[in-house]
């Protein structure tokens, strides 16, 4: 089996909503876009979470993923860079799902904070469905099915990465360990070689007497360094080092990137819900349109009426959009009554209309060739389920599911 990198892989997926906004741009696509290039990345559309809510109204989730695949494209996520594909279409995501489900206590998922929220935000839905208390554990399974040692998320997702890493470890504890695991972990350390095998028996030493991080971490990156070493070995390798068992799934940490919350339209934040946004794919009427009609401070009333920009929605805008020398412009032109409102606004209009340009020119590349799109969905989802088996091997040989 090959060996993988489980802090260089990176898991991060989306529910299919359609089309995407800018609020998806600025927080989370931009990020994504960079780590592709600095990470190994695997970019999932999650349509089974879809279920989750939308389980009595699915007519628009097909057309949703593909919404969303061109916008993923078009912003630049790219599948010679990162691994993108649809979840349902990798089913090793199931398996996984139901393997946990057998170790999971029900009393974690009711714990979890957003559970209760949802059902609260989402009261007139019935959310009374094991899909639904689940759905903590299925995102679990996404992660781990892939040995992902970091999730790229916005801080307040990280509860579910801690979910996941509770998840990890109570598989570890339950089945990392081997009647001759001390045995086949020696075996492991003769295989660094001379060298190698001293150095890391006296990092084990030094970190586990000591309690020195610099050891731990050093002997880490040393058993990372060995591309001919199976997977087993380096759970072992791990997992002696630390003193337990084999790390069968490791447990990931959430990457939390450079995101900026984008504000919408009003002010508050951008949403589906306040319909208050600017879709990736809006034309540069309907920009001007909707940016020229944002609400403004309400003490200007009149256009010689002096105004306040930290009480202006379109203010937060210059905030992202524009430079220092526009930004003093529009604060003593407002203050003094010297620009109006539709003065304010044109900088930002330009500004959001250069950033789309790019963006909406790939888009119809994608739009007039959809088998293409779809043809990229489709390899990355048999490049995902390579990935996939191979855990599935391990957690089924580990819970005395293997029969050949």
């Amino acid at each position: 089996m090959a060996s993988i990198d489980s802090e260089r892989r990176v898991l991060s997926a989306m529910r299919p909503i359609g089309r995407l906004h800018l609020g998806h741009y600025h927080g989370v696509l931009r990020d994504w876009v960079r780590l592709q290039h600095e990470y190994e990345c695997f970019f999932s559309i999650a349509d089974w979470h879809a279920l989750t809510t939308e389980y009595a109204e699915t007519d628009g989730i097909r057309q949703h993923v593909w919404e969303m695949a061109v916008d993923w494209l078009s912003v630049g996520l790219s599948p010679s860079a990162a691994t993108l594909f649809i979840q349902s279409q990798v089913p090793e995501h199931a398996e996984l799902y139901l393997l946990l489900s057998m170790i999971c206590p029900l009393p974690w998922l009711e714990r979890v904070p957003t559970y209760r929220e949802l059902q609260e935000r989402l009261s007139h839905k019935d959310l009374s469905s094991l899909g639904f208390l689940g759905y903590p554990l299925l995102q679990a399974a996404d992660i781990l099915i892939y040995r992902a040692g970091q999730v790229a998320v916005k801080a307040e997702q990280q509860v579910h990465v801690e979910f996941a890493r509770e998840i990890a470890r109570r598989f570890n504890h339950l089945y990392g360990g081997e009647d001759d695991f001390e045995e086949k972990a020696l075996v492991a350390v003769s295989r660094l070689g001379k060298k190698g095998a001293r150095l890391y028996t006296s990092l084990r030493k030094t970190w586990q007497e000591q309690g020195d991080e610099e050891a731990l971490e050093t002997a880490r990156a040393l058993v990372k360094e060995q591309q001919s070493m199976t997977l087993g070995d380096r759970e072992r390798l791990f997992g002696y080092l630390e003193g337990g068992g084999r790390v069968l799934l490791p447990e990931p940490q959430a990457l939390l990137g450079d995101a900026v919350q984008m504000p919408g339209l009003d002010g508050r934040k951008m949403s589906r819900v306040h319909d208050n946004l600017i879709t990736l794919r809006d034309s540069d009427a309907e920009v001007v349109e909707k940016i020229s009609r944002m609400p403004t401070d309400p003490a200007r009333v009149r256009r010689h009426d002096p105004g306040e920009p930290q009480r202006c929605p379109v203010w937060q805008w210059h905030q992202l959009y524009s430079d220092e020398g526009c930004r003093k412009w529009v604060e003593e032109g407002c203050r003094s009554a010297g620009i109006g409102c539709v003065d304010c606004k044109r900088p930002v209009i330009e500004a959001v209309r250069l950033e789309l340009k790019p963006i909406q020119e790939r888009a119809l590349d994608y739009e007039d060739n959809p088998e293409l799109v779809r043809s990229i969905l489709a390899e990355g989802a048999e490049r995902a389920r390579e990935s996939a088996r191979e855990t599935l091997v391990e957690v089924r040989e580990a819970m005395g599911l293997a029969y050949r």
